[in-house]
C-alpha cells in the first residue's frame, strides 16, 4: 500500500488538557471567602468587637457617672457602631463642659476627654451649699471634700446681674497668681460707677475698683500692698479707679452707699458733685487731698464742704 503524499497527511490533534488550574483558583477563592465570613462572624460575636473600657479624663466638677450618662455609651456596646462625633456633641452639651474630645482605641477602649469651664470663684447657695462659679457665670454645687476653696468668694450678687457675668469673664482672664490675696468680692455700685466692686484681701486691705478696671488694676495690687506693708501700714482702703489712692481706716461709716460731697459753686466749675470714696468722712478734720486725687481736681477746704 502506497502511503499518502506528504502534502496530503492529516496532522495529529493533541489531546485537550483538563482545566484544573482555573477550577482550583475558583475553589480556593470560595474557601477563602468562606473562612473570612466565618472569622468575621466570630469576631463580631466576640468581646473584641465590643467596648470593654470607657475612660473619662479631665473632669473635676462633673462626675464620671454624669459624663457617662450623657455620652449614652456603655461597656458591651459594639465598638464599630459607636459614632465618636455624636458622643462628643452629647458630652459637650453639658453646661459645665466647654469642649470635649472622644476617640476610640482598638481593642475596646473609648476615651472621653472633657475641658470644663474654668472655675473662677465660689459662692454660697440659697440652701447653704457651696457652689463653684464658672467663667460663663453659671454656678454648680460641688462636694465639700473634693474642691478646695482656692478662688475668691462672691457675696451679695444676684444671678441676673449682668455685672456678675462680666466679672466672671474678667476673672477667667486673670492669672491665678494675681488673685491669690483676694478673699471676697462684693458689688458696690454707685451713680458714677455702675459696675463698682469692693474687694477684701487676706492681707486685711479693702480695694475699691470696677469690673472694667479690674484686669488692669489687679496686676499692681500685690505691689501696692507690699509697699504699704513696708511703710508699716497694715490696713486701709485702696482706691483703684482712674487714679490710685490709699485711705486709712477700714472704710466704716459709709455703709453700703457712697458718701456724696458737693463742691462749692465757682465761676469755673459750676455745680458739680464728686464721689467720695468709702473710708473718707465728709466733715471734721478728714483730709481733702484724697478726694482730689480720686477725681483729678483739688478739693475745697474741709470747712467749705457740705455733705448731702
Amino acid at each position: 500500500m502506497r502511503g499518502l503524499p506528504e502534502d496530503n497527511k492529516v496532522p495529529v490533534l493533541p489531546n485537550p488538557k483538563p482545566r484544573r488550574t482555573r477550577t482550583n483558583r475558583k475553589l480556593l477563592m470560595l474557601l477563602f471567602l468562606f473562612f473570612i465570613t466565618i472569622l468575621a462572624v466570630l469576631f463580631f460575636r466576640s468581646s473584641l468587637s465590643r467596648i470593654s473600657e470607657i475612660r473619662i479624663e479631665g473632669n473635676e466638677m462633673l462626675t464620671s457617672a454624669e459624663i457617662g450618662q450623657a455620652a449614652a455609651v456603655q461597656a458591651g456596646d459594639h465598638f464599630f457602631a459607636v459614632n465618636t462625633e455624636n458622643v462628643r456633641q452629647k458630652v459637650a452639651a453639658l453646661h459645665m463642659v466647654q469642649t470635649a474630645e472622644v476617640t476610640k482605641h482598638f481593642p475596646g477602649e473609648l476615651r472621653v476627654v472633657v475641658h470644663e469651664y474654668p472655675r473662677v470663684a465660689f459662692q454660697i447657695g440659697a440652701d447653704g451649699s457651696r457652689q463653684a462659679v464658672l467663667a460663663d457665670g453659671s454656678a454648680v454645687a460641688v462636694p465639700d471634700e473634693d474642691i478646695p476653696v482656692d478662688k475668691p468668694i462672691l457675696t451679695g450678687w444676684s444671678d441676673k446681674d449682668p455685672n456678675r457675668k462680666a466679672l466672671c469673664l474678667a476673672l477667667s482672664a486673670i492669672p491665678a497668681g494675681y488673685l491669690s490675696d483676694v478673699s471676697e468680692i462684693r458689688p458696690d455700685p454707685s451713680e458714677a460707677y455702675g459696675d463698682k466692686i469692693k474687694i477684701y484681701t487676706r492681707s486685711k486691705f479693702e480695694v475699691i475698683t470696677t469690673v472694667g478696671y479690674l484686669p488692669d488694676k489687679i496686676k499692681n495690687l500685690s505691689a501696692y500692698i507690699t509697699s504699704m506693708q513696708e511703710s508699716k501700714v497694715t490696713s486701709g482702703v485702696l482706691v483703684l479707679l482712674e487714679t490710685d489712692d490709699h485711705l486709712p481706716g477700714s472704710g466704716s461709716g459709709t455703709g453700703d452707699k457712697d458718701a456724696k460731697v458737693k463742691a462749692p459753686k465757682s465761676s469755673n466749675s459750676g455745680d458739680k458733685q464728686t464721689e467720695a470714696t468709702p473710708g473718707k468722712t465728709s466733715t471734721g478734720t478728714s483730709t481733702g487731698t484724697s478726694t482730689g486725687a480720686s477725681t483729678g481736681k483739688s478739693s475745697p477746704p474741709p470747712d467749705e464742704r457740705k455733705t448731702e
